[in-house]
């Protein structure tokens, strides 16, 4: 089925992923493309409309970014956004120029006020909060347009050509700071461009699952199941498209968390795969014995993790797919287009040589983060997988300071599983995006009973994000934070003080290690 398609043409804006989100989240399918794409492939997507993205040029210079002007010929809708809006302004026939001391030149919050009876506008308040980010000035607006927004210090912060459906805005609709923002850009799909919302994660589902029998045929297929959102939701697509024709292999270090091992496994019983769960705890401890430096850590474990995966590969045999679980913002960022066959595993890093398949399968590549956890949910994934925070790829081993042991290990993750018991009973799973416990190095003396103990310190870490570029330290209540050190100290053997990080991002990092 095909989908009514919006194009973001990305001018080098900072928030080109998040327009595309609020596109997607409005019910409409969107793909982000570079503003260097030929028009004629851009036609030949039949778009329902255009988003132009900001970005950081001027539009007056010699070597700023432009379009073919041909766009605006095309009948389709276009909405500019900062410097998408000033370039339209540019290219009809308008005049931009840089922001003087005493003209528009904005950033920041800024009250706004709209003309609702503008298309863009219609339904919302006539005043709110708008975020701005422009030194740029459009001194002249094209014939035909409109002013359709303005500010204390720029009368021409919204313009309209309502009758070629073009429009433009200097502020971000598409950030949380601009009131509103997201039911401008929904009005423009909806009002403006005729969207009827056919983007559901269950057409999606059906689609991808046809497409991926199609392909593979009875071709055999290969994962490396890490238990992670991205793998899991993939593997679960998979599994539904060709059953036993897939092998997740799922290499269970002895680094995860408690009982997530078998979680993982219980997760997929319900799919008939072959799925192979290799217990290489013992070897992944032998090479990691006595290594205390973070970063010689991750290599031990990533290099271990593709020999573990060559042996069990070998005993499969010839491989025809390999799957990865990329997903649409690692596509964005490498601006890689459409992926064309694979024929060598040296395009997928470090991969062994005798893993001979012809073509990479990415069912994932096309979503985003929160479309993959709806993706998930469609597919039966549990909760717990599905809504799984991030994890990193050398697991518990960055989260024990120091070198590394069987017993430091079991201490931390018995100690990780009370607290996120607690925040979950506390409802406060939801509202934090993620939490975890940390085995320090740091001994000091304490008292249980009558006797003195010199045990371990254990810290808590828990932010709040939307982005996971920068996070604030999460405001956990005294009486949770209480029921968390209380039940640790009691119940976990080892552990006689406990600490809470009130740092945020920047200056310190969300891991530790």
């Amino acid at each position: 089925m095909s989908h009514q398609t919006v194009i973001v043409l990305d001018f080098g804006g900072q928030y080109n992923q998040l327009i595309a989100r609020r596109v997607r989240e409005c019910g409409v399918y969107c793909e982000v493309k570079p503003y260097t794409t030929p028009l004629e492939q851009l036609k030949a997507m039949a778009p329902i409309g255009f988003i132009f993205t900001g970005g950081p040029n001027s539009v007056y210079e010699e070597k700023a970014p432009h379009v073919d002007p041909a766009i605006f010929e095309l009948g389709v809708p276009v909405l500019g956004i900062c410097y998408g809006c000033q370039l339209m302004a540019h290219t009809l026939g308008g005049q931009v120029t840089a922001a003087q001391e005493d003209t528009a030149r904005e950033y920041g919050k800024t009250e706004t006020y709209y003309d609702t009876t503008c298309k863009l506008f219609k339904g919302l308040p006539e005043q709110g909060i708008s975020w701005m980010s422009h030194g740029d000035y459009m001194a002249k607006v094209p014939e035909g347009f409109a002013l359709t927004a303005h500010t204390d210090a720029c009368p021409n912060v919204a313009i309209a050509d309502e009758k070629r459906g073009f429009y433009g805005v200097q502020y971000h609709p598409e950030v949380n700071h601009t009131q509103h923002g997201v039911d401008m850009i929904r009005n423009f799909l909806y009002e403006v461009c005729g969207a009827t919302g056919d983007w559901t994660m269950e057409d999606y589902k059906n689609t991808a699952i046809r497409d991926i029998r199609e392909k593979v045929g009875d071709g055999k297929v290969l994962l490396a199941l890490s238990g992670g959102v991205d793998s899991s939701v993939a593997a679960a697509l998979l599994a539904e498209a060709v059953g036993k024709q897939l092998t997740c292999v799922f290499v269970d270090h002895g680094l995860m968390r408690k009982n997530e091992g078998d979680e993982v496994e219980a997760a997929f019983a319900r799919w008939d795969i072959n799925f192979v769960r290799v217990d290489a705890e013992t070897r992944f401890l032998l090479k990691l014995a006595g290594e205390a430096e973070p970063e010689r850590k991750r290599k031990i474990i990533g290099e271990e993790f593709i020999r573990v995966f060559e042996e069990e590969a070998k005993k499969i045999g010839r491989v025809d797919y390999l799957v990865q679980g990329t997903i649409y913002p690692d596509v964005i960022e490498s601006g890689a287009g459409d992926a064309a066959v694979i024929k060598s595993h040296h395009n997928v890093g470090g991969l062994p040589d005798y893993v001979d398949f012809k073509e990479i399968i990415e069912p994932l590549r096309l979503l985003f983060k929160d479309e993959v956890r709806q993706l998930g949910r469609e597919l039966g994934l549990p909760e717990y997988l599905v809504m799984r925070q991030p994890f990193p790829g050398p697991g518990l081993a960055i989260r024990v300071i120091g070198d590394l042991t069987k017993e430091k290990l079991d201490t931390l993750r018995d100690a990780d599983a009370i607290y996120r018991e607690e925040i979950a009973k506390a409802g406060l799973d939801r509202s934090i995006n993620q939490y975890f416990a940390v085995l320090t190095n740091t001994r000091s003396v304490g008292v249980m009973g009558d006797g003195r103990t010199y045990d371990y310190t254990l810290a808590l870490r828990a932010v709040t994000t939307s982005d996971f570029m920068t996070a604030d330290w999460a405001r956990i209540p005294y009486d949770v934070l209480d029921r968390i050190s209380t039940r640790i100290v009691n119940e976990v053997k080892g552990i006689n003080r406990i600490v809470y990080d009130i740092t945020s991002k920047p200056p310190a990092t969300i891991e530790w290690e």
